[in-house]
């Protein structure tokens, strides 16, 4: 009986293993995360529905889809100009943020998001990034679905609990950098740093678009 268990353990840490460092990696969602947690709006409904998004872009990664997925360029391309038009005009909003001390006050009154708002930001830069499907749903689902069956639920409590970790850590560890974003200066580099980071994804989404497609490449 202690054979299934060592097993299930193995599977669980290569599921964590695998998703962690892909999940902690700087992206669009972890520093929307970071930013409501600095903020303290919505952090839970935020933290649970990245966590939860995750999870099942890991599932059906594991399921077999993966690679039926990985297949197809032209629906892989269409997310991914959709993914850089959101992101470019999400930078452009932070950017806009940047130049404003008034609106970079934590709490400031008449600038706290709605949780509606909250949770379609948070739906859109994880589901419109093609990072967040090739980390989950191609890379971890890739690892998980060589998993023998019995152990692929193991392996994916093991990748979902770095992701359920991470999310946490981030948006609930955030407050203890308040002290530093109290001022106005520190929102102004965060939302530069947003902004840049924001256009800095679109511009690798459109050159992925553009050396993947061979007229244009040609």
């Amino acid at each position: 009986m202690s054979v299934p268990n060592l097993n299930a353990s193995a599977a669980f840490l290569a599921g964590f293993s695998i998703a962690a460092p892909l999940i902690v990696a700087i992206g669009a969602q972890n520093v929307f995360v970071l930013r409501q947690g600095l903020r303290r709006e919505h952090v839970a409904a935020v933290v649970a529905t990245c966590a939860l998004i995750d999870a099942l872009l890991m599932a059906v990664g594991v399921s077999g889809l993966a690679a039926v997925i990985g297949a197809n360029r032209m629906a892989l391309n269409a997310v991914a100009l959709a993914g850089a038009v959101f992101l470019a005009v999400y930078g452009a909003a932070a950017a806009r943020r940047a130049f404003k001390n008034q609106s970079m006050k934590i709490n400031s009154a008449g600038q706290r998001m709605t949780l509606q708002s909250a949770l379609l930001q948070t739906l859109a830069l994880s589901l419109l990034n093609p990072h967040v499907y090739l980390d989950t749903v191609l890379l971890v689902g890739a690892v998980g679905a060589q998993q023998p069956p019995p152990l692929r639920p193991a392996f994916l409590v093991g990748s979902a609990s770095a992701s359920v970790l991470w999310f946490c850590g981030l948006g609930f560890g955030a407050r203890w950098l308040t002290p530093l974003f109290a001022k106005p200066r520190a929102w102004r580099v965060l939302d530069a740093f947003v902004a840049l980071t924001m256009w800095a994804l679109a511009a690798m989404l459109l050159r992925g678009i553009f050396l993947s497609t061979p007229t244009l490449a040609a």
